[in-house]
């Protein structure tokens, strides 16, 4: 295959084969700060980043060390911290010149890239543009309208990227207002960890620090790629390595990240061009194989263990009969699995899942890390409990250098639910919520974002209040969800930048710009800060450096709070105009509602490395339903049940991020790493797999998805591009593939969209004249 192929006008597809970070990252801050216009400002923001007297990375939830490095910035953190500080600006006068219809035919990357938005803007369907309005008006009439509603009809969605000051704000006004309608990113994501995890060891996120990476003595990685989703964790992996750490993957494509690393920060290595292996072994899974290849690893400890000599042990069994129910269930479903069955399902052979378990059963503290690779599938809690019972074989949670590290997204994701952004009204605690605010939490269930687009469709919801993101963009069923958005009565999208769901209005709709979390927050008793979790459950303060975008930006708590006032007024203990004017008082707020977790919140909050919530699992105690650790078998091999094997003509499409993005942000329309420059509409296959179709190389395909409900759901003009991918998978962008997913196509206790594996057929497009 040539090194470099021109598919297109716009389309080029070169082989990658440098290391993640190196000289290429470097190159891409570059760009970024030029592309922002922030060559000199930006470069001084940046320096800050991360750091316990800056600000907290508004992308990914990485942690973040006590000690920070000089650069405690990863690539992609600095694309969202410069697309954030961009000194390009969208004022009313912007919507002079481009109606909502206009804006409509922009893309992704156009939308965002067009700048900060400066002013709260109301839509007007007569002139087709959003007007300016003033924010008093904009609360008042936003108010209004909710009022008029049945709070059940009214839906307040949460992006990862709020801070745990303004979720916990938010979670009280919805509350307040008369619903538990609180779903957020999460939904989207690792849900389906926050069911499994609770199930298994009895708490709903991951049993790792970043301590343990330096005690650790051997990683398992699942379905997460690190190059793109967390760079900054590529630091922990490469000291883990030149440790003699084995780093065993299952990923279906090959990341650079996960392949081989150079360190921007070193100089030598920079210079040499020396670059540390991560993976030490590699294996593609076929999509949604996993938990097959989970099995196969367990059968292969199994048989190790019958063979290991006399006071020799592959099973911990010490921590097995103190620490687990279970065993026999989950051994005896074990040993009933055919090394055919697991083979054909997790598309390995025999031979590389007994490789993979003979290291295992040398080691003794592992870590389990995993993303969305196993979260986003029909059966992924099942994934997730037989990744955790691969754990439990030998002690592997609450030790040292040991446990399991689900990878979150968001900047503050997994925070946001700890401070009582959930549908659920269980997991809040209602007799402090009515003691410290007089607030009576409804005891309806909320809806999950899957649930709220049901609503939308069917009518049921009328009202969409958006603290961040771009709901319309990201969830399933883009054919059926968005016509039905634009007959929803009121639209509200907190923003810093034009996006999707600002466009697709609803008959009132609003556009309330906010500061950024990179900037500074003045308000009555000077600035302010704030605070996020990282995806290893510690908490860490968050102050502002840059300049706001526009005097007319107000903050997310202020917005919330002039929400509240306008919506919810009389029925609320809670001084809203005191809280904004000290964040400190929320805080101490949120350490009364959640003592054993933020007690002494404003003192802790800026210690170095953050402060960690307390993890029973840890110290080895169960909070579950046995009061032990629990062995959960599988139900089946087969984790996405749509497609039966015989059906040679239905693939499974795995949606991806690129390089070149952050969710639904698209920062420009390359992806470095996988060799694609200059269009994101590509579908990438196996070479056997063209054959087999008779396509080729650069042809234009559309995706249409194999299922017979009734609804048509096909993506067109997509370029094939050869790749090293699985036979019977392939791969293409989010959100552009959205379409192609149904809203019912979800993970079946959690509701989280099945976007790893979707059955589709690949049709050849007729070729232009």
């Amino acid at each position: 295959m040539a090194k470099s192929r021109r598919l297109s006008p716009n389309l080029k597809v070169e082989r990658y084969d440098a290391p993640a970070g190196g000289w290429g990252s470097v190159r891409s801050l570059a760009r970024s700060l030029a592309r922002s216009h922030v060559p000199f400002s930006g470069s001084r923001v940046l320096l800050k980043q991360n750091k316990p007297d800056g600000f907290a990375c508004v992308s990914c939830a990485w942690a973040k060390p006590a000690d920070p490095r000089v650069f405690e910035f990863c690539e992609n953190g600095a694309k969202a911290t410069t697309w954030e500080i961009t000194q390009k600006r969208v004022t009313p006068g912007f919507f002079d010149h481009h109606p909502v219809s206009e804006l409509d035919s922009w893309d992704d990357h156009q939308l965002e890239a067009a700048g900060r938005l400066t002013h709260p803007m109301r839509f007007d369907a007569a002139s087709d543009r959003y007007l300016p309005v003033s924010w008093n008006e904009a609360f008042a009439e936003i108010g209004r309208e909710l009022r008029e509603l049945t709070p059940d009809s009214a839906v307040f969605y949460t992006s990862g990227r709020a801070s745990l000051e303004t979720s916990f704000m938010y979670g009280l006004l919805a509350r307040a207002y008369g619903t538990n309608n609180l779903p957020d990113s999460s939904n989207m994501c690792h849900e389906t960890s926050s069911v499994a995890l609770p199930e298994s060891i009895g708490v709903p996120v991951g049993t790792c620090t970043l301590d343990d990476f330096a005690k650790t003595d051997c990683i398992f990685f699942f379905g997460q790629n690190v190059g793109t989703s967390s760079p900054r964790m590529l630091h922990q992996l490469q000291e883990a390595v030149k440790r003699d750490v084995p780093i065993i993957t299952f990923n279906p494509l090959r990341e650079r990240g996960l392949v081989e690393f150079t360190n921007p920060q070193a100089p030598g290595e920079m210079l040499s061009g020396a670059a540390t292996p991560i993976s030490s072994q590699y294996h593609q899974v076929r999509t949604g194989g996993d938990t097959a290849a989970m099995m196969g690893i367990a059968k292969a400890l199994l048989q190790l263990e019958e063979a290991s000599p006399v006071g020799g042990s592959v099973i911990d069994w010490d921590f097995i009969k103190e620490h687990s129910h279970g065993w026999d269930d989950w051994s005896t479903a074990v040993k009933a699995c055919s090394w055919s069955g697991i083979e054909d399902r997790s598309g390995l052979t025999r031979g590389a899942l007994e490789a993979a378990a003979h290291v295992y059963a040398q080691k003794n503290s592992v870590m389990f890390i995993y993303g969305m690779g196993l979260t986003q599938h029909r059966k992924g809690v099942e994934t997730v409990q037989t990744m955790v019972n691969l754990a439990l074989m030998r002690g592997n949670v609450g030790r040292p250098g040991a446990g399991i590290c689900p990878v979150r997204g968001h900047s503050n994701v997994q925070g946001q639910r700890t401070v009582g952004i959930t549908e659920k009204p269980g997991m809040v605690p209602a007799d402090k919520i009515k003691a410290l605010f007089g607030i009576d939490v409804p005891q309806k269930k909320g809806l999950t974002t899957v649930e709220a687009c049901k609503g939308i469709i069917d009518g049921s919801v009328r009202a969409v209040i958006q603290l961040g993101g771009n709901l319309v963009r990201s969830v399933p069923e883009h054919r059926l969800v968005v016509p039905a958005w634009r007959k929803l009565r009121l639209t509200v999208q907190i923003l810093t930048k034009l996006n999707r769901s600002a466009l697709a209005h609803g008959e009132v709709s609003y556009i309330l710009p906010c500061l950024g979390r990179t900037e500074i927050d003045l308000q009555e008793t000077g600035q302010q800060a704030v605070a996020v979790e990282d995806s290893t459950g510690c908490m860490h303060g968050s102050r502002g450096q840059a300049r706001p975008a526009s005097p007319d930006l107000l903050s997310e708590p202020r917005i919330v709070a002039e929400l509240a006032k306008a919506t919810v007024s009389g029925r609320t203990t809670i001084s809203w105009d005191a809280w904004v004017a000290d964040y400190a008082r929320i805080r101490d707020a949120i350490a009364s509602t959640y003592p054993d977790i933020f007690h002494d919140f404003n003192e802790r909050m800026w210690k170095p490395g953050g402060f960690h919530r307390p993890i029973a699992a840890r110290q080895r105690s169960w909070r579950t339903k046995t009061g032990k650790a629990n062995f959960i078998v599988p139900s089946s091999l087969v984790t996405d049940i749509d497609t039966p094997p015989e059906a040679r003509d239905v693939v499974q499409l795995i949606t991806l991020r690129s390089n070149g993005q952050f969710n639904t942000t698209i920062y420009n329309y390359d992806d470095r790493f996988r060799g694609i420059y200059g269009s994101r509409l590509v579908v990438l296959m196996h070479r056997n797999d063209i054959e087999r179709w008779g396509l080729k190389e650069g042809v234009t395909v559309t995706l249409a998805t194999a299922v017979d409900d009734g609804v048509d759901r096909q993506v067109s003009g997509l370029r094939v591009v050869a790749y090293d991918i699985p036979e019977g998978c392939i791969a293409s962008y989010f959100p552009e593939c959205n379409p192609l997913l149904p809203l019912w196509h979800h993970e079946e206790k959690a509701k989280t969209p099945a976007a790893k594996s979707i059955p589709v057929r690949v049709k050849a497009e007729a070729a232009a004249v």
